[in-house]
């Protein structure tokens, strides 16, 4: 399905092959445009294989974030049957409505909650509080020393590598060409846009799609281009094959404060949801230290401690294994989706932070029409390369290739 040789031209080259690049890739390839996909490792193995799988509107404030979030989970509910259109059967992506529950467990906590809540609904996310004595039917592990909760039912989850994979196969499917273990090296600018050149060798292409993640602002560098991506570290603990235990995602009300700080000390927010293998993944911290690829355990006692204070009982249980990962930061917490204005050709989808894997669809929904000039589905200025939340920022030009 992919190659180890990319062609000498494409019309468009999307540089990685992550959730995002997977759904630029094949939203451009439904065009009629030859497609070329490369990334530095295997496809969907960075910052989308160590992603929860998370699609959820609970976590966004009403706003442009918001908005691209409501389109992009009807897009996710479509996507299946568009999928098995092209590959000739349905994929497992592991999409499931499993819904979303916010836990406050303090009188403050629960008057921010409500307040979000409240504003949610507005603007048409189902946000249904559940009193205290209630939340045990939701979830019967969970602790009782809480004040509220607030359940979403449009909370959705996904396998992302799955999906990915599934994307890019229908982009093959339609002509595009996927090379993986291809790290960009070079992107010299020529009259006709760009050669591109990989460690499997050049491309000649008018365009590019700059979808690489955390490593995004250092390929758009390449091209002098100015895209402020940086990588936010990530990590998670998993459990041990446990009985049902977790019925939904269930995460502490200060989440939705830590994934919008702009702090790049660590900082930790319980997050706790199992898998259909019966293991229970417990996040999330976050913290800005470029690349650094350690695992630290005092980030591992934050994550461990919140999660038992939500579910007492994970207490007694192992955990067997902790990974981390980057997530693609951006200075307004936005992703940056559409062309650089200075820079010819050069066209960006990444920025997204945690929340690219649930932005996917509606990120290269976008990205497509503004590329060929059909009316966009959402209003795109938010998103643009040179909008105001990120005039004072410039990304860095040193590192590697990706």
């Amino acid at each position: 399905m992919f190659t180890e040789s990319p062609p000498a031209t494409a019309d468009v080259v999307v540089i990685g092959a992550g959730i995002i690049g997977a759904s630029c890739g094949y939203e451009l390839a439904t065009r009629g445009l030859s497609v070329l996909v490369v990334d530095r490792g295997a496809v969907a193995a960075g910052t989308t294989a160590s992603g929860e799988g998370n699609l959820l509107v609970s976590d966004k404030t009403p706003g442009p974030e918001l908005t691209l979030t409501q389109l992009s989970l009807d897009l996710w509910r479509e996507l299946p049957d568009r999928l098995a259109a092209d590959l000739g059967r349905t994929p497992d992506l592991e999409l499931e409505d499993k819904g979303g529950l916010m836990v406050a467990r303090t009188a403050e906590a629960a008057e921010a909650l409500r307040a979000l809540a409240d504003d949610q609904r507005k603007a048409g996310v189902t946000a249904e509080e559940v009193a205290a004595d209630a939340a045990p039917e939701l979830e019967p592990h969970l602790t009782r020393e809480l004040v509220t909760t607030v359940y979403y039912p449009q909370d959705q989850q996904v396998q992302p590598v799955l999906a990915a994979t599934a994307m890019l196969a229908a982009a093959v499917a339609r002509g595009a060409t996927v090379v993986p273990d291809a790290p960009v090296t070079g992107l010299q600018r020529t009259s006709g846009g760009f050669t591109v050149q990989t460690a499997a060798g050049p491309v000649s292409t008018p365009a590019v799609v700059v979808a690489a993640g955390p490593w995004s602002g250092r390929i758009a560098a390449l091209a002098q281009g100015r895209l402020p991506v940086e990588p936010r570290r990530g990590m998670v603990l998993v459990t041990e094959p446990l009985p049902p235990t977790v019925r939904h995602k269930v995460y502490d009300a200060g989440y939705v404060a830590d994934v919008g700080s702009a702090s790049a000390d660590l900082v930790a927010s319980a997050v706790v949801e199992a898998t259909r293998a019966g293991t229970v993944l417990i996040g999330s911290t976050r913290e800005r230290i470029g690349f650094d690829p350690l695992i630290r355990v005092a980030a591992l006692r934050l994550l461990a401690a919140g999660a038992v204070a939500l579910f007492p009982a994970l207490g007694a249980v192992t955990a067997i294994r902790a990974y981390g990962g980057f997530r693609p930061y951006s200075p307004d917490h936005l992703p940056v989706i559409g062309p650089d204005p200075a820079v010819p050709g050069l066209w960006y989808a990444s920025g997204h932070e945690g929340a690219g894997i649930g932005l996917a669809p509606a990120t290269g929904r976008l990205l497509g029409e503004l590329f060929v000039g059909a009316p966009p589905s959402t209003d795109p200025s938010p998103f643009a390369a040179d909008r105001p939340g990120l005039a004072a920022a410039y990304p860095s030009t040193a590192g590697d290739s990706a």
